[in-house]
């Protein structure tokens, strides 16, 4: 019976394997300096048609904190807060394009408070 799991699992394609959707790309305009200027963002993302992600489909952006805990060996502890919002500009079969639609104002520290590269994406379920 374990070889034929083993079996199922080597002919399976990789697709089929659990596996992190995140923001992989980013392309923004340049600043040209001018007063109240408004910089548009682009956000690429490994997530699309296959996973049912379409036009106007809403992202959560999630970011993996990871702290270390003295008290417990210093193992190391992930957070995994949402950051945020992406609606969907654009969707393909594997992949998809997708603008800012809204960041969490909460009073959590981050990095850099915008969406980067590496943040995890999934399907927002209202």
């Amino acid at each position: 019976m374990k070889y034929i799991f083993i079996l199922i699992f080597s002919i399976l394609p990789a697709s089929t394997y659990a596996r992190d959707f995140v923001i992989f790309s980013m392309a923004q305009d340049l600043s040209m300096g001018h007063q109240d200027e408004v910089i548009r963002k682009n956000y690429y993302l490994n997530l699309g048609k296959g996973q049912g992600v379409n036009k106007d489909s809403v992202i959560d952006v999630h970011r993996v904190i990871s702290v270390q805990n003295p008290y417990d060996n210093k193992k190391r502890v992930n957070y995994k807060v949402k950051i945020g919002e992406l609606k969907v500009i654009h969707s393909s079969d594997e992949a998809s394009i997708a603008t800012v639609h809204r960041y969490i104002d909460e009073d959590t520290i981050f990095e850099l408070p915008q969406f980067m590269i590496g943040d995890h994406v999934s399907i927002s379920v209202r």
